[in-house]
């Protein structure tokens, strides 16, 4: 598994978003961006962490990020997703896997004593030039947004 640090380029990617459309990190050059991985569309912790941004996008834009969504779900469940709570940014789908692994977020995991492969719900915030800034690893779902933010809130303090 790839392990990527704060300062490291982040990794540039190319897929495909809900509506089928092309996306890549190239997209987003000159920008902040908050790329954040989640295991799968339309589940109780998924749906609660892009609902937290969701309902804070306007604060995250007015304070200069972008939000990029990533799962290894197919580009119908992501468009499900997407329209079903109205999602103001994209969501990327990322079936073959290739962006998960090659951020390092795909690997083992254990639930209820059972081992399998699946994404470890991670988010890289970007800076302007294509560095990754912050890496979370441990996502409050609930909260996601307000965790982002005081990152920056105390980092101007």
């Amino acid at each position: 598994m790839i392990t990527l640090r704060p300062g490291d380029p982040a990794p540039d990617f190319q897929g495909i978003d809900q509506d089928g459309q092309p996306v890549s990190l190239a997209d987003f050059r000159g920008r902040r961006l908050i790329l954040y991985f989640y295991p799968k569309a339309l589940t109780a912790g998924c749906t609660k962490e892009t609902v937290s941004l969701t309902e804070n996008y306007d604060l995250l834009r007015q304070k200069g990020f972008d939000v990029l969504g990533v799962s290894p779900d197919p580009v119908e469940r992501q468009k499900k997703f997407h329209d079903k709570y109205r999602v103001p940014f994209r969501l990327v789908a990322d079936a073959d896997k290739h962006i998960v692994q090659l951020y390092g977020v795909w690997g083992k995991k254990k639930m209820y004593g059972r081992e399998y492969e699946g994404v470890h719900r991670t988010t890289f915030v970007i800076d302007p030039q294509g560095r990754i800034e912050h890496i979370i690893r441990k996502v409050k779902t609930g909260e996601h947004a307000r965790q982002i933010l005081e990152l920056y809130e105390n980092k101007e303090q």
